[in-house]
């Protein structure tokens, strides 16, 4: 069985019942497994991991875009996170007797289907990028659902599957393949928008910062505050203890103490063991020390 991890993520996480709607539609899927889902009103987002065989992972892609044809209309939809469309990213990531080379076939097999289906302008990124240009998320999805009609306009933004004009309703869509990355957000204690946006900037690698890591600053106004929100695409390079502890230091710079931090969806261990060891300054320690990880050895 070659195990592929899907992690959609759907621009809605205000409506409990549109939400549910997207998980039982999943849940329907023969051969798919919901491992975790995460939903965040200021965001206005959710996060579904799923990992299954090809393809059934296909078809449960299928049925959101189903799901989110009937229930989402982005032309009303308000949110701190960019988005372009109803179900924004998809992306494929090889677990377990898969390879990159896989899950850059069943992105692109999924992305054509999609644009088939729903009429969506689909565009391929990371290891299924058809240009460098098109690797990055944040370039694409630069200028979000209301720039889109401009953007596709362009010659170079020519989509990869679908028609060269956004879907009224539900824009388009993002499908990949890349490796595991960590979502990893940081609360700070204050509501100066200005401050997130400055640490954000000296983290994030596309202004100097780590070199795994991509991160802006948002408003989370139910709550007061505001929040350096990350990906970490490589956690062995660039651990999250390491991007704790400067976004901590950058903010302690302007006054603002750090009020916790979050991770969306499921993360590797190690990466937690490895922010153990930091943090408790653990000498010569293993992972096999890990009760869990020891008894799933011996089984």
């Amino acid at each position: 069985m070659a195990l592929i991890e899907c992690v959609p993520n759907i621009s809605d996480g205000r409506r409990p019942e549109v939400i549910e709607s997207f998980l039982a539609a999943v849940r329907r899927v023969t051969g798919v497994r919901l491992l975790d889902h995460s939903s965040d009103a200021s965001h206005n987002r959710s996060v579904l991991t799923m990992v299954g065989e090809a393809g059934p992972l296909k078809d449960a892609v299928l049925a959101l875009f189903e799901v989110a044809s009937k229930t989402i209309d982005l032309r009303s939809h308000r949110g701190e996170h960019p988005r372009l469309g109803a179900v924004d990213v998809v992306p494929f990531i090889p677990i377990e007797g898969a390879t990159m080379a896989d899950c850059v076939a069943l992105a692109r097999e999924t992305g054509a289907a999609v644009a088939a289906r729903f009429g969506v302008p689909v565009f391929l990124y990371e290891e299924a990028a058809s240009t460098p240009a098109r690797t990055n998320l944040a370039d694409i999805r630069r200028g979000e659902f209301e720039g889109l009609t401009a953007k596709l306009a362009s010659p170079e933004w020519a989509p990869d599957f679908g028609p060269p004009r956004p879907h009224p309703i539900t824009g388009a869509t993002v499908i990949g393949a890349r490796m595991p990355l960590i979502a990893f957000n940081v609360n700070l204690a204050t509501d100066r928008i200005e401050v997130a946006r400055e640490i954000a900037a000296a983290v994030r690698h596309s202004s100097g910062g780590f070199r795994f890591v991509k991160a802006m600053g948002v408003a989370l106004a139910d709550r007061n505050i505001v929040q350096v929100s990350m990906n970490l695409t490589n956690y062995e390079k660039t651990p999250i203890f390491r991007v704790f502890e400067a976004v901590r230091r950058e903010a302690a710079r302007y006054g603002v103490s750090v009020l916790g931090s979050e991770i969306v969806g499921l993360v590797p261990a190690a990466a937690l063991v490895a922010s153990a060891e930091y943090f408790l300054q653990l000498g010569q320690f293993k992972g096999t020390q890990v009760l869990e990880t020891r008894l799933r050895e011996n089984r």
